[in-house]
């Protein structure tokens, strides 16, 4: 599974990457978590509304904060 988290140091994107992190941890899954901060390439992706949630090249999030059990679900349907 691809994990691609956009984003530019804000305190969403941190908020994004801790929820990941913990959906990960609670689902017992080691994914690794790739981070785009180049702006060239958020721009590249459509969109400058960060953060911006990638699992599998699909994006499923933008600029907004899934919970925990939001980011849990799409990791399980991607994983399915």
């Amino acid at each position: 599974m691809k994990i691609e988290v956009l984003v530019i140091g804000c305190a969403k994107c941190k908020r994004l990457e801790r929820n990941i992190q913990q959906a990960l941890q609670e689902l017992g899954m080691e994914e690794e978590i790739e981070r785009i901060e180049d702006i060239e390439e958020i721009k590249r992706r459509g969109t400058m509304r960060v953060p911006i949630l990638y699992i599998n090249g699909e994006m499923k999030a933008v600029g907004m904060v899934p919970s925990v059990e939001d980011i849990k679900a799409m990791l399980t349907s991607a994983s399915g």
